[in-house]
């Protein structure tokens, strides 16, 4: 599912108040970094992270790698931070950072 602009904007509110929780170093995507992905956006949804990367396109391309790999969608992308979404087949109300900002 494609995200439009409107469901964007409401994942950016949500996502401005979240931490990063995974960092991407150097070694850029490892096995045990996906595998941390994978876990973050079947938990969470919308997630948060940090690509430790020395220029522009480098985290242009990283995102786009994680994103493929991850079958994630970017949201945002501001300097060294990046909001990534993907939809749960079963969300768990207590971890989507999605339905608890829903639900309020």
């Amino acid at each position: 599912m494609e995200l439009n602009s409107q469901r964007k904007k409401q994942f950016r509110a949500i996502g401005h108040h979240l931490k990063p929780i995974v960092f991407i170093a150097d070694n850029g995507l490892t096995e045990s970094v996906k595998d941390e992905l994978e876990r973050a956006l079947k938990d969470h949804e919308l997630i948060k992270i940090k690509i430790s990367s020395p220029d522009r396109e480098s985290r242009k391309e990283m995102c786009q790698l994680i994103c493929q790999k991850c079958k994630a969608q970017q949201v945002q992308s501001i300097g060294n931070t990046a909001l990534l979404y993907r939809a749960s087949e079963k969300a768990d109300p207590k971890l989507s950072n999605v339905l608890r900002a829903i639900k309020g």
